[in-house]
């Protein structure tokens, strides 16, 4: 049915049209599927986050590289953390115990401090497991923005990250999201 005849101009539309945010549209963020260097309505991981211009982008990409270099030296804590156990289990004295053939294989030579502290290292390494993978999978989300400047920004920081807290460690990672 053809209403292009009618005349609505009485008609309060108010409302409507801008959703509620006032005279002022709010702008929707742009989520790309393909690599692009548009940072228009760019937001980064959350709606909160986003770009309205060439300043807030330089500072998100600053915070970006201080993410990304953060991730590096919270690997390189927990590294120190567990070389620091297995000092601290090293040093705690053996209670005497003899080591015979029925003596658990695992547990020869350890005293029951050592075995203490093992236990509660093994707590704390769990939940800075936890974190690690929980900041990595947040740095792959940074990454699948697929905007190209939130890229190098990632890769910035994971080479100043290393450059500044990977001295002890291997170039080569283990695997390849965390």
């Amino acid at each position: 049915m053809d209403h292009s005849h009618m005349d609505h101009s009485h008609m309060d539309h108010g409302g409507h049209g801008d959703m509620g945010h006032g005279d002022m549209p709010m702008p929707m963020c742009n989520m790309n599927m393909l690599f692009t260097w548009d940072t228009t309505n760019l937001c980064i991981v959350f709606r909160q986050w986003h770009i309205r211009g060439p300043a807030s982008l330089v500072f998100s990409l600053l915070a970006i590289v201080a993410v990304c270099a953060g991730y590096e030296a919270l690997r390189e804590a927990t590294r120190r953390y567990e070389t620091w156990v297995g000092q601290q289990q090293d040093a705690a004295p053996n209670q005497g115990e003899s080591v015979t053939e029925s003596t658990p294989f695992l547990r020869a030579g350890r005293s029951n401090q050592a075995e203490a502290i093992g236990q509660r290292a093994r707590i704390v390494k769990a939940v800075l497991y936890a974190v690690q993978n929980f900041y990595a999978f947040m740095i792959m989300l940074l990454f699948m923005t697929y905007n190209g400047f939130v890229m190098i920004a990632v890769a910035v920081g994971a080479g100043l990250g290393y450059y500044l807290f990977g001295a002890h460690t291997k170039v080569t990672k283990e695997t390849a999201c965390h």
